[in-house]
């Protein structure tokens, strides 16, 4: 059974804009045999620009029913169904956050009708709704609200089943059918429990042996890509190994970075080999010369049990973040170690450095921008907790470095950091530091954003 479904929104972020319209049609795979389409009161205003591309006002929704209100229903409509859309991460994607802002975990099997076109009738020079239909002569009754384009949807899918009778439902996301065809010890019901949230998620075989740990935004999604992952000979026996799949949520991307670092090393999984120890090579370090100029080192993390400042997994990767920083800062080739002379580096020539490499800069003046590095591009922490998302609604995650060392994480109601800032530290669970967490955090931070950095 399936549940075709069209939505129309206020905008096109599921994170932040809310649906306005909705249309479930139930297809047994032959013909609909039920249907359902409503308006839904945003709670928040349409912009000029979605109205007047599908019609649908502020008035025209002001007395109609809040999703909480029809999230039941649409819950027993559409239970054991396989969600069937036209694009269907978008409209997955909208329905799942309503729910999750209900509080409730949503879930369903996905057929995506875009991709199934593409595969059963390739050749068109557009799979948008609006000129596949027209290619293949299906009418759409109202284009651009959720009933006509579910419609149009529904009619769309009985063609491609036609087309591919047998095959076409290997093209649902987390068919039972296609993860048996390389799968036949796990429950396809542990799948549909995982959800889909930041945390880690362990693998284990028919022996209930620990195989392989992971971390993801998405716990789900990433078990589904080692389920199908058939490129290599490694990917299809770890998917033929799996029977078993638990998972622990963090809500936090960089607390289940963190945890995965740590429980690798820990359980030594038999798929994580390569992560065991450290894939950082390579570090850059800081030294002050003779002359007093702070001076960059590139050195192999092996052969220095300090943390560096900064750590790479190749060569290639530090040459380059190194070539950036010069530039960045107006550092002095030679003193980066990127120009072995006696004399002035090739930088001093083009008038990019200030001529520190021969002294005509002074050691003060010069190490300001090194510093400046230091403090900034290198995020030298001292004392600080890293608050960020927790589990549910009422939680947040946070992490504690201390004296530049990582303590570890924990996690405390959102009312400690208003009432009770100093019970944090109590929260923390501790965790051993070493330069790979170093990195991991600071690369972390570099690239993404978290609630707060609080000084301490």
């Amino acid at each position: 059974m399936y549940a075709i479904i069209d939505i129309e929104t206020t905008g096109g972020n599921p994170e932040k804009d809310k649906i306005t319209e909705i249309a479930v049609l139930i297809h047994n795979g032959q013909k609909v045999i039920r249907s359902f389409s409503t308006l839904i009161n945003p709670e928040c205003h349409i912009p000029y620009n979605i109205s007047s591309l599908t019609g649908i006002t502020d008035e025209m929704v002001a007395n109609a029913p809040k999703f909480y209100e029809i999230a039941r229903e649409l819950i027993e409509l559409t239970a054991d169904k396989t969600f069937v859309a036209h694009n269907v991460s978008f409209d997955y994607g909208f329905v799942r956050n309503e729910f999750k802002r209900l509080g409730y975990n949503y879930y369903s099997l996905q057929l995506c009708t875009v991709r199934l076109a593409r595969k059963l009738i390739p050749g068109h020079q557009s799979y948008s709704l609006g000129r596949i239909c027209n290619d293949l002569q299906i009418p759409i009754s109202s284009r651009h609200r959720a009933l006509g384009d579910a419609e149009a949807t529904a009619r769309l899918f009985e063609l491609l089943i036609r087309t591919d009778e047998i095959n076409s439902t290997n093209y649902i996301t987390g068919n039972s059918r296609l993860l048996g065809e390389y799968n036949t010890l796990l429950d396809i019901n542990k799948i549909k429990s995982l959800p889909e949230e930041p945390g880690v998620y362990y693998l284990y075989n028919k022996e209930q042996q620990l195989i392989y740990i992971g971390k993801s935004k998405n716990i789900k999604k990433r078990v589904l890509s080692h389920l199908n992952n058939h490129s290599t000979s490694k990917g299809m026996k770890m998917c033929a190994d799996i029977a078993d799949v638990s998972f622990e949520t963090t809500g936090s991307e960089l607390v289940a970075m963190l945890k995965e670092s740590f429980e690798i090393k820990k359980y030594k999984p038999l798929y994580n080999r390569r992560q065991r120890r450290s894939i950082f090579r390579y570090g850059l370090k800081t030294f002050t010369d003779q002359k007093g100029y702070i001076r960059l080192s590139l050195i192999k993390t092996d052969d220095d049990p300090d943390t560096p400042l900064a750590c790479f997994t190749t060569k290639a990767e530090a040459l380059s973040y190194i070539a950036y920083i010069i530039d960045r800062y107006k550092l002095c080739q030679k003193l980066c170690g990127r120009y072995p002379t006696n004399d002035h580096c090739f930088h001093y020539e083009i008038g990019a450095c200030s001529g520190a490499c021969i002294g005509k800069e002074s050691p003060e003046i010069y190490n300001r921008r090194v510093l400046a590095f230091i403090n900034n591009g290198g995020l030298r922490l001292e004392n600080v907790l890293i608050i960020d998302e927790g589990r549910n609604t009422d939680e947040k995650s946070v992490i504690k470095i201390n004296n530049g060392k990582y303590i570890g994480y924990g996690f405390f109601s959102s009312l400690f950091l208003q009432e009770n800032p100093e019970l944090m530290h109590e929260c923390i669970t501790e965790q051993p530091d070493n330069r790979e967490v170093q990195q991991i955090i600071k690369r972390y931070l570099v690239n993404n954003k978290v609630e707060k950095l609080m000084e301490y």
